[in-house]
C-alpha cells in the first residue's frame, strides 16, 4: 500500500511564504498527475495546482502568480511553494497522486493526510 506524507503547513503572517511537500512512502512505477488541494474551514475542497508527468502546470485563479508547483520523480516527491501568502489562504492542504502501486495495478487517486496552514497576524 502506498501512504503519501505531508510537511510544511503551519502559522504564518499575511505575505510569508511557505513549502509543503508530499512523498509517497515507496516507489510507485507510475505516477501521471499530481497536485494540491485544500479545504478552507466550513467550504468544499478545491484544486490548488496541478502538475504533469511531462511537467506542464494548471493552477486555481486565486494563486496564479503567488504558488508554484514542482515535483520531482526520482524522489516521488511534490512540492507547492507558496508566496505572498493571504488569510483567504488559511485550509487544510492535501497532496494527491495519480498513479499505479505496480506495474500492473490499477490506476487510482493517492491522497495525503492533509496540513493545516493558517495565514493570520
Amino acid at each position: 500500500q502506498v501512504q503519501l506524507v505531508e510537511s510544511g503547513g503551519g502559522l504564518v503572517q499575511p505575505g510569508g511564504s511557505l513549502t509543503l511537500s508530499c512523498a509517497a512512502s515507496r516507489v510507485m512505477p507510475v505516477i501521471n498527475d499530481m497536485g494540491w488541494y485544500r479545504q478552507p474551514p466550513g467550504k468544499e475542497r478545491e484544486l490548488v495546482a496541478t502538475i504533469t508527468s511531462s511537467g506542464s502546470t494548471n493552477y486555481a485563479d486565486s494563486v496564479k502568480g503567488r504558488f508554484t508547483i514542482s515535483r520531482d520523480n526520482a524522489k516521488n516527491t511534490i512540492y507547492l511553494q507558496m508566496n505572498s501568502l493571504r488569510p483567504e489562504d488559511t485550509a487544510v492542504y492535501y497532496c494527491n497522486i495519480r498513479g499505479r502501486a505496480t506495474l500492473l495495478g490499477p490506476l487510482r487517486d493517492y491522497w495525503g493526510q492533509g496540513t493545516q496552514v493558517t495565514v493570520s497576524s
